[in-house]
């Protein structure tokens, strides 16, 4: 991997959650693994008072606590935390800023940092324009020489509708350049996800199958057992489909069913991605009822900080069609919910079986062959096929070929915010999400939640958790994860 150059981050939001879990032990990793440029710095900031060494010591607990059961090299931990400085400062007062951008000035000239700085909005999303602005008012969103830059990472979620993106994204490219962007995703920062790119175009055996012509169906899907825990008050302003499909499952879908990009390179691989967006069915209001699925885990109303009455959902599937040329009538089945009975997260292409089936026991319903993505828990890649169950006759029976990426025990597994953190860094914008492509989801995703408000607690259905979801699923016909011959169970 490559090494970035010499430059500045600046972390708003410095005191929470996110930081202390996520980008601090991601930055503290890459410090390790050796791919920090040699003059890196990091400068939080925050309303909370903490001197540096204050905040290095909060910060220095995390840390461990994200290294579980690892060994610690307190001198390696050390010299991290040597690159880390803290200011207090109240982001919501535009006169705060000089006094951040003369702690600015001062530690580019104390550690020789270049005139190069990513500022990284780890705050709720009510601040995604205020900051933003503050940072403009006092000319801090442009460099100050011909070979420096600013970037600003912003967090999901980007908008909460069509209207408020839109806003969102005209505000941002008023202050900074779209090149300048990145609305980081950080599902797209997995392993798994980024292989799916590998599998499909530098393989002679997957791509000519990857079509209308051999595949069934596609299905995407993110479970969990757990409910909305201490989450209460985000989740049930934003519900399944804000909070999973339209900022996570629909990307997998587009690196799914894009097409392959002329070159590797980031604006022709987000130019695809955009097509298959465009390109997406739009629901009519009958097929809002009748292609998609909304439920609530029993109890939910009853979870803290969730209204008695609320007709958030907590599970959606969703069956969607891509109108072009390769994808033509394949259904992509969506689902995504909490309180489920496993935790997964997963891609499984479903290809179409033989035009005639001359053997006992093959699949029925449903092809033998199948192609699992894993991406969470064990990330994995599965392929399934059918061959004969041995003795006499000719029985057929499903089996798997599985590479596991813990397979690979000399090779470290990067976390999602390693990856992206260090691709912001070096300007490669590829696993970050472009406006045109945020704007043309939400032009998918915006009518359905205009009818599930009008409907109120119409077609809701209920599901006990620890099950799979609605039984009123099985309407929108996906295909059962394993064969349904007695031979395959």
């Amino acid at each position: 991997m490559k090494t970035a150059n010499n430059q500045l981050l600046v972390i708003f939001g410095a005191s929470g959650d996110l930081t202390g879990r996520k980008l601090l032990p991601s930055l503290y990793e890459l410090h390790v693994r050796g791919l920090l440029p040699e003059r890196f710095s990091i400068l939080g900031a925050a309303r909370t008072e903490y001197s540096d060494d204050e905040y290095r010591a909060f910060e220095k607990v995390h840390i461990r606590e994200s290294l579980k059961n690892r060994e610690v090299d307190e001198a390696e931990l050390d010299s991290f935390l040597r690159r880390v400085f803290y200011l207090a400062f109240d982001s919501t007062r535009s006169a705060e800023y000089r006094r951040l951008k003369d702690r600015i000035r001062l530690l580019q000239q104390e550690l020789q940092l270049p005139d190069r700085i990513i500022y990284y909005l780890a705050t709720p999303p009510a601040m995604y324009e205020l900051i933003p602005a503050c940072l403009k008012e006092n000319g801090m969103n442009v460099a100050g020489s011909k070979d420096g830059w600013r970037r600003v990472i912003v967090e999901k979620p980007f908008g909460t509708s069509l209207e408020s993106a839109e806003r969102l994204n005209k505000h941002l490219i008023h202050i900074f350049d779209e090149k300048e962007i990145y609305r980081i995703d950080h599902y797209l920062g997995k392993e798994t996800v980024q292989n799916i790119l590998v599998l499909r175009f530098s393989n002679g055996i997957f791509e000519p199958l990857w079509n209308r012509n051999y595949i069934d169906s596609i299905e995407i899907s993110a479970s969990e057992t757990l409910g909305v825990e201490n989450r209460g008050k985000y989740y049930d302003g934003a519900g399944a489909l804000r909070d999973m499909i339209q900022n996570h499952l629909i990307q997998l879908m587009a690196f799914t069913a894009m097409e392959s990009p002329s070159v590797f390179e980031p604006e022709p691989i987000r130019d695809e991605i955009v097509k298959v967006f465009r390109a997406l069915r739009p629901y009519k209001t009958h097929d809002m009822d009748n292609l998609i699925v909304r439920g609530q885990y029993e109890g939910y109303r009853e979870e803290k900080n969730v209204a008695p009455d609320s007709t958030t959902e907590t599970y959606v599937a969703m069956k969607m069609f891509i109108d072009n040329w390769r994808w033509s009538d394949v259904p992509f089945y969506i689902f995504t919910g909490k309180k489920l009975s496993e935790k997964s997260s997963e891609i499984v292409v479903n290809f179409k079986s033989t035009p005639h089936q001359l053997f006992a026991g093959q699949c029925s319903g449903g092809s033998c062959n199948k192609l699992i993505i894993r991406i969470q828990p064990n990330e994995s890649i599965t392929l399934k096929f059918g061959l004969k169950m041995p003795g006499a006759g000719f029985t057929v029976k499903q089996v798997g070929m599985d590479f596991r990426y813990d397979s690979l025990s000399k090779n470290y597994l990067p976390d999602a915010y390693e990856r992206l953190l260090l691709d912001a860094m070096l300007g490669d914008s590829t696993l970050y999400a472009r406006s045109d492509a945020l704007e043309a989801s939400w032009r998918l995703i915006d009518p359905i939640l205009h009818h599930w408000k009008e409907e109120g607690a119409k077609n809701l259905f209920f599901y006990t958790p620890g099950e799979d979801g609605p039984l009123e699923k099985a309407k929108l016909g996906m295909i059962p994860k394993e064969c349904s011959c007695q031979s395959c169970q």
